[in-house]
Order: structure tokens, then C-alpha cells, then sequence
């Protein structure tokens, strides 16, 4: 795939496809990049009358191109969009970049089919091209501004305004831009791959809607940070969960972006929430010279009121402060009298005798402190700043190039607002590996990627490709002819085959087979009704607890019917489920969505009629280790419970909740595909030994 990749980034033939003789179009635009910058490869217009367009010969017709010609770009009405392809791939052209947008429902079938079976790999459609800065080519459909620069930054962008708006944005130069479109054939992950091998891109942004295929993201992610690139994204828009109807109190808790924050969190890959934050950890990234150890910040500024927003933005974007050593703190306070020694340290408070002030040793401090990962320094830069205090503060940013100089740490100098940088200022820290950044909640966001980037360690596990035996290949198979609730036999295979562990229990068809089946469970008991009309039981009084002889039995029975015929009066009884009950236990919740195409979201909580209510959670994406396990039920109320919240409960052992938890996400890996979601709901915890039962387990099938 490398090689076709590269017909497209590093073409020698050329063909448009769709250029005017009349007017200018997007072919024409094409053409004219092409002339202006130079390109010296052979560039072929295919034009059925017109000897020449933009000043290049043209061919009559797509059968006359060369079967060698790298790419085409095709700009031509949807309508005749995939005739064209055709005809490409039978003449041989190797890749095509769709420009063309607005294609019926027909005709976008037409178009995936021959991008899936042709030979021809297709870019796009519904894209404004590339730009390779490397190597002065654009293959785009507007002029690249003046002011964006060759460097190596790489943006991958499916919209082509984002690509717009972070390269006319940034304050550092590119190596390539591509904008996606519609990825019918090729998608980030390929770029992303072939990027990795590119010696002009240090640096990868990602703008993206939707991941095609979350397992060769992750891959191309892992072969970027073995070749010793960076990578950042910025997901827009809402994962396909959203659209799936719920039936399970698990959907309540899931949100719908819920499933690519987990995506990206297990893959350890760095996100932003908007363009301003995506330049600013491009900039990050590409400038500084280091890499920081861990995530901890020290914060140097001027002004008390900039150190005190610092803390507060710092808090909201998940970014921790240092705590400095006490050695630091005593230090800073000999050398910076009227310090408090703490970070942020704010040396406008420093009281200085006679007005000569050395901040470097205060400042030294800081940055070898033991605690401190990377160095923030707030100093304010802004283009429209005073001409009388630009020697000042020239001298300032002087200041942070010497402290930076014999120091392995990242130093960031941040200007307060995101206005633009002074050239003056900006150009100081020009080649010293510091970066200057615009904005302290934009600043904080890049210094959390490239800590998050530094940490990441690949994840081997994927969503596809994982090996079931075959009694789980039979369930599979089972749920396939399943639809909506899925019935009690196949539920407790579900349970058995997945060890996760049920009250003891039993069905009986009619209330004397009841009796019976009481007498060899024993009281006290809980009774259910067994209806696939009926999936949350206690929300129409069909649960009855506290049943402690066969008269109550009897009453509880006939309550349950009483209750279905008032409040679901279609539903169909097919007979009464009888549990065990156990007393003095914690209630949880654990269940999973489908969530395609990540797999399934495992959600943990406090459990029982009140769990929507409650809205207690924590979710990861499946399949989850036991210690994985572990830290979801630590963020939990269920957890602060458990451990024995103001001695409310004794200490109680999760090991054997997590052990279910894993287990049950094992399930949501393997069937995720024929299951729809999952709630195991009540989960009874037993206090102190942490003994788990499950009580009521509702699975719905997905066809």
C-alpha cells in the first residue's frame, strides 16, 4: 500500500480529470497550483475538444492516458463520477483523488463498489485534495496562502475548512496537508502509516468525523511512534452509538461520545477539543525541544492575577501543578523575598532591594526541581503590545533561552490571550527549541498532549480477530436467531459460559409448580415474572421480595399476575423465576452497549431500582483487565462505598467484582457483534467478603 500511497503524495504523471476550457473550475484551480509551483513531472488535462488548458496538452480521452500515470484528479459532476473511475481503472491509472461532492444514494453505492473492487485506489470523494510542501506540489482546489510554510507538521483533515483553518492559523510550517473527505477507499490510518515513514513530518494533527477502522488507526498510530513522529486528534461529530435504540439501563448511561474518548484513552493517543487547541499542540510538539518526563507543571508569571487563572484552567484541562520540594520552597523564599515559595510562583511579589532584581537563580529553582516535569513560564507576548516595554520583555524571554539551555525539561513560554505574537518577541526563542504559544487554556491543552504522548506505551489489544471456542461460536450462533430480550435459557448460558456467578435459582411454569421448586430452594425467597414482554420486572410490580413461606408465596404469585395485567396487560407469562434471596449485601450495576465500531463500553455503578436516577459510573472499553477492573469501581460512589465510606459498610473485598467485571467484558468483546447491551442489575455484593451473585440479567440481541 506504501507504494500506491506514494502515487498519490509523490506523483510524477498527473491527469485532471474535469478541467474547463470556458471557465475556471476546480480542475482549472488544480492545473493552475500545479503550474505555479513549478511541479516538473508530466502533467496530461483530459479535454474531449481543447488542444490545451492552463497551458498543458491535452488528451482527448481517458483510454488515451499512460497505464503507468500515478494519479488522476477527477472534478467532474457527481453523476459521472463513477463512469470516470471505470474508465481509470481499466486504463490503469493507479490512484484517484475525488473532488466531486453531492451524489445520489444510487450513485454513492456505485462509487463504494468500484472503490472497494477496482484496482484503482481512490482518494476521497467530497475533498479539496493535498498539498505537499515538501516537495512543492498541490494537488488542491484553492491557493494555499502566502504565509503557510514548508516544516513538518502533518495535518490529516476529513473537512477541508479545518485544513483551511489550522494552516492559515499556525505558527509553524508543513510538510503535507491532506484533506480526506468521505474516505470511501483510503483513510487516515493509511496516510498516518505513510507518514510515518516520511522524514519531512515529525508532527501528525488529525481532524477527524469517523474512524473507519479503529484497529488500523491504532496501528498507524504504534508505527508513528516507533519511527519517532508525534501524533494528535481532534474528533468531531458523534459516534454511530448514538443512533442504536436502548433497552437497558446501560444506554441511559452511556453518552454517545462516550465510546471515542475510551478509544483514544486505552490507545494512549493525545485530543483536543477545538482548531485554537490543535495548533497550539502542533506548535507544542514541533518546537519543543524536549520531551517531559510526566505531566507535572511548574508555572512562572508576573502577575498574581495570571497565576491564580493559571490554577484554575489547570484544574479544567486535567493538567496537575507541581508541588515543589520543601528544599525548593525554602530556596525561593532566600532568593526571592516576599515569595511564597509555592507554584505558581509569582515573581511580581517578590520585594526587591533597590530596585535590582535577579529572577534567573529564583527561576533555576523552578525548573530543577524534582517535581516539576515541564516548565510553564507566562510572559506576555501579544502583537499590539507597548513599543516601550518590548526591550523589557526581550530581556525576559532572553532570560528563559539561558534556563533553558542546560536543562533535559520542556520549557513553554505563554502569552496571556491568543491574540497574535509579536515578530519582535516570538523571534527571540526562534531556534532555541522553546515554544511560544497563544493563550493560557490553549497552552495547557498542548503541554497535556505532549505529556500524554510522552507516556503512551501501545496497547496490543484490537477490537476484531478475536479466537472463540466453540461453545462460544454456538451461542453466537444462537443469539444470531435471537431478537430484542433475550429468552431465560439462553441468558443462563450466557452466565454459565462467561463464569459469572448467579443466585441459585429456578423456573417454574404455574404457582404449584412454584411450591415446589420453593421447597427445594428454601426461604426466604425472591419471586419474578418470566415474560420476554417484561424486560425491567420491578418497574411494573413484577418482583416481589421477602417471600418467607409458602403462603407468601402464594400472595406474591398472585401479585405478579395482578400487576402484569394492569400495567402490561399484552404480555405473555411464560412462568415465574425464583431466587435465593440474600440479605446485608451492597447493590451494583454492571453491564455493556455496542458501541460500533469500537466494540462494546463496559459501565459500573451502584445498582438497583434507582440506577438511572443515581446516574453513579465508570466505563472503559471492552475487554478490561482485572486491574482495570479495579480502577473503574475506584470512581465510583460504589467504591468510596465499599471501601467503607464513614464506616457506612465494613472494608469490603472488590476482587471478586472486578473478576466479574473482566470476565463480563470478555462477553461484550467476544458478542458484542449479536448482542445489543447488557445489564447485570442487581449485582448483590456481599459486605465484607465481597462475595458477588447476580440476581437479573438482561441481554438484548441485536437482530
Amino acid at each position: 500500500m506504501l507504494n500506491v500511497m506514494d502515487s498519490l503524495i509523490r506523483p510524477r504523471t498527473i491527469a485532471v480529470i474535469g478541467a474547463s476550457s470556458r471557465r475556471s473550475n476546480n480542475g482549472n484551480v488544480v492545473l493552475t497550483n500545479l503550474r505555479d509551483s513549478g511541479f516538473n513531472g508530466l502533467v496530461i488535462p483530459v479535454h474531449a475538444e481543447a488542444a490545451e488548458l492552463e497551458g498543458y496538452a491535452t488528451a482527448k480521452s481517458i483510454d488515451g492516458l499512460a497505464a503507468d500515470t500515478d494519479v488522476a484528479v477527477v472534478s467532474v459532476p457527481a453523476s459521472g463520477v463513477p463512469d470516470v473511475m471505470r474508465r481509470l481503472d481499466r486504463a490503469g491509472v493507479r490512484s484517484a483523488i475525488v473532488m466531486s461532492n453531492g451524489f445520489t444514494q444510487a450513485e454513492e453505492s456505485k462509487l463504494r463498489q468500484i472503490a472497494t473492487e477496482g484496482r484503482i485506489v481512490m482518494h476521497g470523494p467530497n475533498c479539496m485534495g493535498l498539498v505537499n510542501m515538501s516537495d512543492a506540489l498541490s494537488l488542491y482546489t484553492a491557493k494555499v496562502s502566502p504565509r503557510v510554510r514548508r516544516g513538518s507538521v502533518a495535518l490529516l483533515a476529513q473537512s477541508g475548512s479545518a485544513a483551511i483553518a489550522v494552516m492559515n492559523s499556525a505558527n509553524v510550517g508543513f510538510s503535507k496537508v491532506v484533506t480526506l473527505g468521505s474516505e470511501f477507499r483510503v483513510t487516515s490510518a493509511d496516510y498516518l502509516r505513510w507518514l510515518a515513514h516520511d522524514d519531512e513530518t515529525s508532527v501528525v494533527g488529525v481532524v477527524m468525523e469517523s474512524i473507519q477502522n479503529p484497529d488500523a488507526f491504532a496501528d498507524a498510530v504504534d508505527l508513528a511512534q516507533t519511527a519517532g513522529k508525534s501524533v494528535v486528534v481532534l474528533k468531531v461529530g458523534q459516534s454511530r452509538a448514538g443512533a442504536l435504540a436502548t433497552q437497558a439501563h446501560t444506554g441511559a448511561l452511556i453518552r454517545d461520545r462516550d465510546a471515542v474518548e475510551c478509544f483514544f484513552a486505552r490507545y494512549g493517543i493525545p485530543t483536543v477539543s477545538d482548531y485554537d487547541e490543535l495548533v497550539a499542540a502542533l506548535e507544542c510538539m514541533a518546537v519543543s525541544r524536549w520531551r517531559p518526563s510526566g505531566k507535572r507543571l511548574g508555572v512562572i508569571g508576573i502577575s498574581g492575577g495570571e497565576v491564580a487563572l493559571i490554577c484554575d484552567l489547570a484544574e479544567a484541562a486535567g493538567v496537575p501543578l507541581a508541588s515543589f520540594t520543601s528544599e525548593t520552597a525554602e530556596q525561593l523564599k532566600h532568593l526571592l523575598p516576599g515569595s511564597s515559595g509555592l507554584n505558581p510562583l509569582d515573581l511580581g511579589a517578590t520585594v526587591v532591594a533597590g530596585g535590582n532584581r535577579n529572577d534567573m537563580p529564583g527561576m533555576k529553582a523552578v525548573l530543577d526541581d524534582s517535581n516539576v516535569d515541564m516548565l510553564f513560564v507566562i510572559q506576555d507576548a501579544q502583537y499590539s503590545i507597548a513599543t516601550r516595554s518590548i526591550g523589557r520583555y526581550k530581556g525576559q524571554c532572553q532570560s528563559v533561552v539561558e534556563l533553558s539551555r542546560d536543562s533535559s525539561k520542556p520549557v513553554v513560554v505563554v502569552s496571556s490571550t491568543g491574540e497574535a505574537l509579536s515578530d519582535e518577541l516570538s523571534g527571540v526563542l526562534s531556534g532555541t527549541g522553546i515554544p511560544m504559544l497563544r493563550g493560557l487554556r490553549t497552552a495547557l491543552a498542548a503541554t497535556r498532549c505532549m505529556a500524554t504522548w510522552s507516556a503512551r506505551r501501545p496497547d496490543p489489544r484490537r477490537i476484531s480477530g478475536r479466537q472463540l471456542g466453540a461453545d462460544k461460536d454456538l451461542l453466537r450462533n444462537d443469539l444470531r436467531a435471537s431478537r430484542g430480550p433475550v429468552r431465560g435459557e439462553l441468558v443462563r448460558r450466557l452466565l454459565d459460559t462467561y463464569a459469572l456467578p448467579q443466585v441459585r435459582s429456578g423456573v417454574a411454569r404455574t404457582a404449584a409448580e412454584a411450591a415446589t421448586l420453593a421447597a427445594t430452594l428454601g426461604y426466604p425467597l425472591v419471586a419474578k415474572v418470566v415474560s420476554r414482554d417484561v424486560p425491567h420486572r420491578s418497574d411494573v410490580g413484577a418482583v416481589q421480595l421477602g417471600i418467607r413461606d409458602a403462603a407468601d408465596l402464594h400472595e406474591a404469585i398472585a401479585r405478579i399476575e395482578a400487576n402484569i395485567r394492569a400495567n402490561v396487560p399484552g404480555a405473555v407469562i411464560d412462568g415465574f423465576e425464583l431466587q435465593e434471596e440474600l440479605v446485608d449485601c451492597v447493590e451494583a450495576m454492571v453491564g455493556f452497549k455496542a458501541s460500533p465500531p469500537f466494540g462494546a463500553l463496559m459501565v459500573v455503578g451502584m445498582g438497583g431500582t434507582l440506577v438511572e436516577l443515581q446516574a453513579d459510573r465508570a466505563i472503559a472499553l471492552s475487554p478490561v483487565s482485572t486491574a482495570e477492573a479495579a480502577g473503574m469501581i475506584d470512581r465510583t460512589r460504589l467504591g468510596a462505598l465499599l471501601h467503607g465510606y464513614r464506616n457506612l459498610i465494613p472494608l469490603t473485598d472488590m476482587a471478586k467484582l472486578a473478576g466479574l467485571i473482566c470476565r463480563l467484558s470478555n462477553l461484550a468483546a467476544d458478542l458484542c457483534d449479536v448482542l445489543l447491551e447488557c445489564d447485570l442489575n442487581p449485582v448483590l455484593i456481599r459486605k465484607g467478603s465481597g462475595e458477588v451473585r447476580v440476581v437479573d440479567a438482561l441481554f438484548v440481541a441485536s437482530h
